[in-house]
């Protein structure tokens, strides 16, 4: 395998906070950026436009934006008629899963860039997956990341040929909101670019009430930092 090629790393980039960050890492980490963005009906669409803003301002090597329709599943606010939960409090990944669930989301995205990996001859997938402050996503957790890569060498022609050892990396897992972003600043991200919010105004801005939006406005507090998007509230 060529050595250019063994340095790319395949980025999930829904143009949110966490993957845009996980993407600068990767960058700083010396990968080439293959971007894969997931269009899956979801209802805050306004992020599919800042993943490509961020593709490009990070100079991914190649970025595909993939359709794969979720909301004929529904049964998660982002891809259904439900409510988004507003004004909840945001405890950190305790209680019960919310509404903004989707339906094994990260193993469908992570399945997809598995084979994107593979079709490219790269080991190292990024996911922005977060432990610490996050709504309480099953997905997010480091047993399902291990599991995930454990299945990734399992299932794939090039890991049962032992010629790809599947690397999937979540640099984000074991951090704050607050950390996250310092870490974003030091890499020179504009957050300006991301967006975060579950059920934005039709004109983008974002509510400032959904778990999305107070996670990241608390993320931003902590850090004391002023945050660069336009809020409802």
């Amino acid at each position: 395998m060529a050595s250019q090629a063994s340095r790319g790393a395949v980025v999930l980039l829904s143009g949110g906070m966490d993957s845009s960050t996980t993407a600068a890492i990767a960058r700083h980490e010396g990968f080439r950026l293959f971007a894969l963005t997931i269009d899956y009906g979801q209802r805050h669409r306004l992020e599919l436009e800042s993943a490509r803003k961020v593709a490009q301002f990070l100079n991914a090597a190649e970025h595909i934006v993939l359709r794969v329709d979720l909301t004929c599943f529904g049964r998660s606010a982002l891809t259904d008629t439900i409510a988004v939960p507003k004004d909840r409090p945001v405890t950190a990944g305790h209680g019960e899963i919310p509404v903004t669930y989707v339906p094994a989301r990260n193993t469908v995205f992570l399945a997809l860039a598995l084979a994107y990996a593979e079709s490219r001859g790269l080991a190292d997938i990024f996911i922005g997956a977060n432990a610490v402050d996050y709504s309480g996503y099953p997905d997010c957790r480091p047993e399902f990341i291990e599991a995930f890569e454990h299945l990734a060498n399992l299932g794939t022609k090039a890991g049962v040929e032992g010629r790809t050892r599947f690397r999937i990396h979540a640099p984000l897992l074991q951090m704050t909101k607050a950390q996250i972003i310092r870490r974003g600043i030091e890499l020179g991200l504009d957050y300006g670019l991301t967006h975060t919010c579950y059920d934005p105004t039709p004109d983008g801005l974002a509510c400032g009430r959904c778990d999305a939006c107070q996670l990241r406005k608390k993320g931003f507090a902590e850090a004391g930092l002023q945050d660069p998007i336009a809020y409802v509230c």
